[in-house]
């Protein structure tokens, strides 16, 4: 099958690269040049571990290209994937769907026979009837349907997630739209992977309800890790107790500075919004946006405690600043709230992440990047760990130790234990729903 995908953004690079491995003619089509031609150079914008690869596989093999000229693209498709981003909008915190209705139209305006639209960006119940409408008044003689087809990617496992997914969620109205979107997921199918085919909006409240969902088991950890602190409970203990409950499950229950991303921030806003809309508040769901933005301004507070609140002047090593490992992603990353925090305190911040400081430099001016821990930590006086890069599991601490001035730990990660910082000779440290120590004065 022909397959046009409309936009080159992580939703839309990742998914036509695992559509052309499937073995489908895929042309990726980007308004960007810059962009358009780095692709064309086989250099791939994001960071995605196996994406290149993947990506290079297949425009060797002639199933994959990218064009500039969306004509091109649409010329033929059987189907056209709508991938394009739908940023919180300002002011109401809505998904801004103008780039999805603008793909729409031009769509319309280009298509010659039957086609089926489908959405893989993330939109707020009753877009594709939108979508629809929107197609139908552009060019009232098209033969189309339209198809939600949400994406369930993790960052930093994308192409796992693709190419072994849990479930594949398909949005129809019609038997000849569900028949194009199975002949598209048929190597998944084969390999009994779950196949759910639903109407248009529970397949956009789908995806809506699974990032709140997740979103909320985040937070509710979080919480319970801070009562942790104040009773004397130890939250790793707790979350692996909790976990193994099968009605739980032990994911998304790791306590640390609250989510970021692409998508639980913006996810869950437009959902809130969804509610307020139909009468129906998420109340839920808008506490758990409130209690992540105190959960990254708690982990503020615990870098000055460990500080007796002093910072200006102290050298800070943070280690890891994207959102997660795996990924040079900054969006809502709590790097970006609590780094400017310290700086503005007057600390002076070097920083390591193996893969942020592309964004980075832009997002966070005033910071000094560096290659390792060991140049980051040297004459510190504190060192935090915000992003559990695999790089920073297994430092050697007594190393570290010694080359601060002042060997204090933040592990906003709980990625190492009270014994183990003590007996690497930090004299502060603390951690997220754990006991900590602190025997400086200083």
């Amino acid at each position: 099958m022909k397959i046009a995908m409309i936009g080159t953004g992580y939703v839309g690079l990742v998914s036509g690269v695992c559509f052309s491995d499937f073995g489908h003619d895929v042309v990726c089509v980007d308004k960007d040049p810059d962009k358009i031609d780095k692709l064309k150079a086989g250099a791939v914008p994001i960071y995605e571990p196996g994406l290149e690869a993947l990506m290079t596989k297949n425009v060797e093999a002639g199933r994959l290209s990218f064009t500039l000229d969306l004509a091109e693209a649409v010329d033929g498709a059987d189907a056209v994937f709508i991938a394009v981003g739908t940023p919180t909008r300002r002011g109401d915190g809505h998904a801004d769907l103008t780039y999805v209705m603008a793909a729409a139209e031009e769509i319309a305006a280009l298509a010659k026979d039957y086609v089926v639209i489908v959405t893989k960006s993330t939109v707020p119940v009753g877009t594709n009837r939108q979508v629809k409408q929107t197609v139908r008044k552009a060019n009232p003689e098209l033969d189309f349907d339209v198809a939600s087809n949400p994406e369930f990617l993790r960052e930093g496992a994308a192409i796992d997630d693709f190419m072994k997914p849990d479930r594949v969620v398909v949005g129809v109205q019609t038997d000849q739209a569900a028949e194009v979107m199975a002949d598209i997921y048929r190597p998944l199918f084969l390999r009994d992977f779950p196949i759910v085919t639903t109407d248009l909006e529970s397949a956009e409240m789908i995806k809506y309800a699974a990032n709140a969902f997740l979103a909320t088991k985040i937070t509710f950890i979080n919480e319970i890790a801070a009562l942790c602190e104040r009773t004397g409970a130890d939250i790793k203990q707790v979350s692996k107790g909790m976990g193994l409950d099968g009605r739980i499950g032990n994911k998304f229950l790791h306590a640390g500075p609250g989510y970021g991303g692409s998508c639980f921030p913006k996810d869950t806003k437009a959902l809130a919004r969804i509610g307020q809309e139909h009468a129906v508040p998420m109340q839920i769901t808008e506490t758990v946006i409130k209690v992540n933005e105190e959960t990254k301004r708690r982990m503020i507070d615990k870098i000055f405690d460990l500080c007796d609140g002093q910072l200006a002047g102290k050298t800070v090593a943070v280690l890891g600043v994207t959102f997660k490992p795996n990924t040079d992603d900054m969006r809502d990353a709590p790097s970006l709230t609590i780094i400017p925090a310290l700086i503005g305190a007057g600390a002076k911040v070097r920083v390591v992440d193996p893969q942020g400081q592309r964004e980075g430099e832009a997002l966070l001016p005033g910071v000094q990047w560096v290659e390792d821990a060991h140049k980051a930590v040297q004459n510190a006086e504190m060192l935090v760990i915000l992003t559990e890069w695999n790089e920073f599991r297994a430092l050697d601490l007594k190393k570290l130790a010694r080359r601060m001035a002042v060997p204090r730990l933040a592990d906003l990660r709980n990625i190492y234990a009270v014994k183990d910082a003590k007996r690497a000779g930090f004299v502060a440290y603390t951690s997220v729903g754990r006991e900590g120590f602190q025997t400086d004065g200083s």
